[in-house]
């Protein structure tokens, strides 16, 4: 029986719609796959990770406890396709359990495959801790090295609430509990017991340094005193083990039976996309505010919520001291 005219028209509708529902899900899965790719390190990160490969990991920032880095640190060490690891290490330093944690990571990865550090700009305090659990530290001729030791500050605001006409009582358990606080000055005991503290953790790092870097117990004293060096002086200090970049890493690697021809494959941080473009552009707008020039949003963020918030004992360098300097 013959379709009359308007059954064809309807049938050829029904099909364009079709059509482009199934163009619009075939779409909708390739970007699918797009946004997951990027959040897993990127294309080369997603599906690279497979083929034979030497991976590069950054350490950026003020360090703390950031378990998606230790997360990776511990990926590599159990994907067979990574034959090596270069430790990209770019950073004043943070807190000291922040460095402890990724150390840890980075000795465990270093256990089951090489592991090379190379230093930037600069790998001090907390962040040359984490440099130290790799094999083979080399740093740039130019870059700072070093700054061994711990730091607690806290401010005291008693002057301020005085001239506020503020008084903060506290009701506590005994004496050193609480301390010190921001309130009033603190006791010669509350100092005391920061004191022990820091000279406890600071011993810990002495002595780490002191094995990874294959000093005596005098040698290694004598260079944490919190006191910083080129990569230059840092090579005669014993603190690196040569000069250069990523291509004195490789010949490292090489030295260790590394096919260098084998792709460098960065495995980076999974980011969450609207969060993350929502603070970029909440920090450019904040540096617009006051004044910064395009492209400060990354510097206010350090001055801001990456210094500000660390608690508890930090191993951080920074030109002029100030809230993470080392003493």
């Amino acid at each position: 029986m013959a379709m009359s005219t308007d059954s064809i028209i309807d049938r050829r509708r029904l099909r364009r719609k079709v059509t482009f529902w199934r163009i619009m899900a075939v779409l909708a899965a390739v970007l699918a796959i797009v946004a997951w790719a990027f959040a897993s390190g990127g294309i080369d990160g997603a599906f690279g990770r497979r083929q034979p490969q030497i991976a590069k990991i950054r350490v950026e920032g003020t360090i703390t406890q950031d378990q998606d880095l230790i997360d990776r640190l511990h990926r590599l060490a159990k994907t067979d396709s990574v034959k090596a690891v270069i430790l990209a290490v770019n950073s004043p330093g943070g807190t000291t359990v922040g460095g402890e944690s990724i150390y840890e990571a980075v000795r465990e990865l270093a256990a089951r495959k090489p592991v090379v550090a190379e230093v930037g700009t600069v790998a001090a305090s907390a962040a040359y801790m984490i440099a130290c659990g790799a094999d083979h530290i080399v740093a740039q001729r130019t870059s700072i090295v070093g700054s061994i030791g711990v730091l607690f500050e806290y401010p005291d605001l008693s002057g301020l609430l005085d001239k506020a006409g503020v008084k903060v009582e506290d009701i506590k358990s005994s004496p050193l509990k609480a301390e010190p606080n921001y309130f009033h000055p603190a006791s010669e005991e509350a100092k005391t017991m920061i004191r022990s503290m820091i000279l406890d953790s600071y011993a810990w790092f002495v002595d780490l340094v002191q094995t990874r870097r294959g000093f005596t117990h005098d040698q290694a004293l004598a260079l944490s005193d919190g006191s910083v060096f080129t990569g230059r002086q840092a090579l005669g200090n014993r603190l690196v083990d040569a000069v250069g970049g990523e291509s004195a890493a490789l010949e490292w690697l090489r030295s260790k039976g590394i096919d260098i021809r084998l792709p460098v494959v960065e495995w980076k941080r999974k980011e969450d996309v609207g969060r993350y473009f929502f603070a970029k552009a909440a920090l450019h707008y904040a540096a617009g505010l006051l004044g910064l020039p395009a492209g400060s949003g990354p510097f206010l963020r350090e001055l801001t919520a990456d210094r500000i918030f660390l608690d508890g004992l930090v191993s951080v360098w920074q030109v002029g001291g100030g809230r993470g300097g080392d003493k």
